[in-house]
């Protein structure tokens, strides 16, 4: 029996220990993997609370399914038929701009007829099929591509809150190839986006008619997936469906190597003794991890930084709030001076997130841009959260139904040079065979990118096991 220790119950972390169960057990290996957990319960940053008839995400809302992983994940647990799709008019999105809620075009008569972009603004857009490819492979940051390629005022009012959706970043430090490879890859592959998206219409409309699929200039699109009960239900399942055990309540305080693998240090004092080690936690715990095991990693690990995060649940009598929920939600660019970067209207995007006759709300602030946010008491998140409802959505009632998550350190933040560094990161890894990291401070944020990297985390583990036979 190989015995395998995993560090973090999250998604990444529980993810990655059903691959190694089911891809061990497909090499006919025997394996006991063990889950270590910090905090008492399983899940991470997965969360969903029930309170008073409203469902609240403490962090992420769902998944895109327009990449297969965690689609796949679900048909093995034997959840797929929980999945819940968001409604079809959460394809509705606004930005918050000149006073008003600006819907973000989809198509091209919608963004000409958009007051979002003024007209100089959409002409130096349509410049960006006469920009020449970069060609120099410097880590450029977002902002620094949106200036050259989009112009200003696409920054300000589009990149830069989409950024701020995604990632709580500042585009200003954030690196393109990091977060949005894919935007990198087009402009080195076609010379720009809009030469890409002409000519992979095209080719998407050939390929259509012989039944293929191509890949989206706009980027991994798709729809916003949960469960009917929120989508903690991916985390409990996974949970359930493991052989090991996961030993929540127990954290990590140390690794070192000894023959035949790993000694992990626990915080009863305790020692824990596997061949394997995989790591799903944060990089700044796993800095701490490291630091007595090789303090060049423990650095570099420490170079990833995060945002924090407040998360702000209103709950709502339906008739207290006068203009329409038909839509997402809405972001906000950092110019217009608001202390939040946006509201999702949850009970719009998915049924059963509030009581009959009543609506749920969540904004977020903070971020890389307003860190400082995160000291503020309740009753100051609750005080500026409602002003700036009350501005942009005409509330004016006292919400019904309140609840504020707190988060030191939400998001990690891929920043210019990431790249660079996940390179020192697996250089330094070499020195240390048997230990392995996985989790969304390196190749990707969202749920998708978390089960993909547990997969190949998974994957790692059978090759080792496989090489020391």
């Amino acid at each position: 029996m190989r015995k395998i220790a995993v560090i973090g119950a999250g998604i990444s972390g529980l993810s990655t220990a059903h691959a190694i169960e089911r891809l061990a057990g497909a090499a006919g290996l025997e394996v006991e993997v063990t889950v270590f957990e910090k905090e008492g319960r399983t899940g991470g940053k997965i969360w969903s609370i029930k309170e008073e008839g409203y469902l609240c995400e403490w962090g992420p809302n769902g998944f895109l399914d327009s990449k297969p992983m965690t689609l796949e994940l679900c048909d093995r647990l034997g959840i797929g038929d929980r999945l819940e799709r968001s409604n079809d008019n959460a394809r509705k999105r606004f930005i918050y701009s000149g006073g008003i809620l600006n819907r973000l075009p989809e198509n091209g008569p919608m963004f000409l007829q958009s007051k979002l972009i003024s007209w100089p603004g959409k002409i130096r857009l349509a410049q960006e099929f006469l920009k020449p490819r970069r060609t120099d492979g410097v880590d450029e940051t977002l902002a620094a591509f949106a200036r050259r390629r989009l112009g200003g005022e696409a920054l300000d009012k589009l990149i830069g809150p989409m950024v701020s959706g995604i990632f709580a970043g500042n585009p200003e430090t954030m690196s393109l190839k990091s977060c949005f490879p894919r935007i990198h890859e087009l402009e080195q592959l076609y010379g720009g986006l809009l030469k890409a998206m002409i000519k992979l219409a095209k080719q998407k409309k050939a390929e259509a008619k012989a039944g293929k699929q191509v890949a989206s200039a706009a980027g991994p699109g798709g729809v916003l997936t949960s469960f009917v009960g929120g989508i903690q239900e991916l985390t409990d399942a996974t949970a359930k469906s493991l052989r090991g055990t996961v030993q929540a309540g127990h954290a990590v305080t140390g690794l070192k190597p000894v023959e035949g693998g790993w000694e992990l240090r626990l915080a009863d004092g305790s020692n824990f003794d596997a061949e394997l080690v995989v790591s799903a936690a944060p990089a700044h715990v796993l800095k701490e991890l490291t630091w007595s095991l090789d303090g060049d990693l423990s650095k570099l690990l420490a170079d990833i930084p995060y945002a924090p995060m407040n998360v702000i649940c209103f709950g709502y009598e339906r008739p207290k709030i006068a203009r329409d929920l038909d839509g997402f939600g809405y972001l906000i660019p950092k110019k217009e001076g608001c202390q939040i970067l946006g509201t999702l209207w949850d009970s719009s995007i998915f049924p059963e997130r509030a009581p009959e006759g009543h609506v749920l709300l969540r904004s977020m602030m903070g971020g890389a841009t307003n860190p400082e946010a995160i000291e503020l008491s309740d009753a100051e998140v609750k005080t500026r959260t409602m002003a700036e409802l009350e501005k942009i959505m005409g509330i004016q009632a006292e919400p019904d139904f309140v609840r504020i998550f707190r988060h030191q350190r939400a998001i990690p933040q891929y920043i210019v040079g990431h790249a660079e560094r996940m390179v020192a990161i697996n250089e330094r890894l070499k020195a240390h065979p048997g230990l392995i990291l996985t989790g969304n401070a390196f190749y990707g944020i969202g749920l998708n990118d978390c089960v993909n990297a547990a997969n190949k985390a998974g994957a790692e583990v059978v090759d080792y096991l496989q090489n020391m036979s």
